[in-house]
């Protein structure tokens, strides 16, 4: 296992029909760059800080994931993983497949 890989993905809603899987540090550092400069927050700062922490070895891994979950929550964009997996399934199920 990826020493950076988070223990289990986290899902996160980019749009309100778009998730995200973010399974390491470099997938939520990348996600965290990309949120809108307006909508950082102490929340924000935090779970950065966290994440680029734990890319540099100085916290574990689990902290900064956790620190992650805890912004998710805050800005309401925490997906439940159980959904998440059942509709990432049912699209792979769909790939190839022609409607009629």
């Amino acid at each position: 296992m990826n020493a950076e890989a988070f223990s289990s993905p986290i899902f996160v809603k980019r749009a309100s029909y778009i998730v995200q899987e973010i399974a390491s540090l470099a997938d939520a550092i990348d996600f965290l760059n990309e949120w809108p400069e307006d909508r950082r927050d102490l929340t924000y700062e935090t779970a950065l800080r966290a994440c680029c922490d734990a890319y540099a070895g100085h916290i574990p891994v689990d902290a900064a994931s956790n620190a992650f979950v805890g912004f998710a929550k805050r800005v309401a964009i925490l997906e439940d993983p159980t959904s998440a997996m059942q509709w990432i399934a049912a699209c792979k199920a769909g790939i190839g497949k022609v409607q009629a």
